[in-house]
């Protein structure tokens, strides 16, 4: 199977997933901006194209481009991969992948998700403002519960909690070695 993985990233954890991924499938890996100049006959090439980017405020960044492009692609395994700062087995994190595609979408894209953690140091700074407010507002809440103050605690500064493991699920979609439907 001839695999395409197209990522954005902001600070280096989903680029490092797609790295990952296009060396696991022995596929191709591109820029979304470089993606974005190649026509609609170069992705025919392909059976199985990826698209990863990160969580930010409830959503995929930047995964516009590539829903929109994949209505055409629905003969191919698609998916999309998210990178967050929320570990892999915290149940917000299933809330926040059912609203990532529509309905109709989930039909031929599976969606997966990565955790990969917070660098501050590389963040825009637009970003690294909103996230340090939105860690403040947290610490200051009148009725934080526990696990918010864990949260708070974490997101207060840089960390990684990134693993190559968390690929083995999009791995075996893509290879078709799941028989998953994207569903």
């Amino acid at each position: 199977m001839k695999t395409l993985i197209i990522y954005t990233s902001q600070t280096g954890f989903t680029k490092r997933y797609a790295e990952w991924l296009a060396e696991k499938m022995s596929g191709d890996l591109l820029n979304l901006k470089d993606a974005q100049k190649k026509n609609m006959d170069f992705f025919e090439n392909y059976d199985a194209i990826c698209y990863g980017g990160w969580a930010m405020a409830g959503s995929l960044v930047k995964a516009k481009w590539f829903l929109e492009k994949a209505t055409n692609w629905k003969n191919k395994r698609l998916a999309v991969f998210c990178v967050g700062g929320s570990p892999n087995d915290n149940p917000d994190v299933d809330i926040f992948l059912q609203n990532v595609i529509t309905e109709e979408q989930r039909k031929y894209i599976k969606v997966f998700y990565c955790q990969g953690g917070f660098n501050y140091e590389k963040m825009k700074m637009p970003s690294r403002i909103a996230m340090k407010m939105f860690v403040s507002a947290l610490k200051n809440k009148k009725d934080v519960t526990e696990k918010e103050k864990v949260m708070a605690e974490k997101m207060a500064s840089s960390y990684d909690i990134s693993d190559i493991k968390y690929i083995e699920p999009i791995v075996m979609y893509l290879g078709g070695k799941d028989n998953e439907k994207a569903v």
